[in-house]
């Protein structure tokens, strides 16, 4: 995990904190950030999407996620958690075998090549 990332600027809905630079995200491999009192996983798609999931497996309780399996179930992006193999879509974060059960999305940007999310 990254060492706790730096706030800054408003965000519409709380304030943007940089994860890391842009450059440094490999495709199809998460990494983990805390952010705030939230560990955060993100995610660089192989076709330049960006995504940003809380850490927590809520099938095992163990904080793993960003170490995924990342791949697409129907045409969208999804990581497998490492624990018990449950797939989570990206983009709301539903499981796609239990869509009752959710990880949070969090708004995920670039700004000047770095990343930043918001977890207000």
């Amino acid at each position: 995990m990254t060492t706790p990332a730096e706030t800054h600027a408003t965000a519409e809905n709380g304030t943007w904190t940089r994860v890391c630079r842009h450059a440094d995200l490999t495709a199809e491999r998460g990494v983990a950030a805390l952010v705030g009192r939230h560990q955060v996983a993100v995610f660089l798609t192989f076709d330049g999407g960006l995504y940003a999931l809380g850490n927590r497996d809520p099938y095992s309780g163990a904080h793993v996620m960003s170490r995924g399996i990342v791949g697409t179930r129907n045409g969208e992006p999804c990581v497998a958690s490492p624990m018990h193999k449950q797939v989570f879509s990206l983009v709301t974060g539903a499981c796609v075998d239990d869509p009752a059960v959710v990880v949070p999305t969090y708004p995920i940007r670039v700004n000047d090549e770095t990343v930043e999310v918001s977890v207000a």
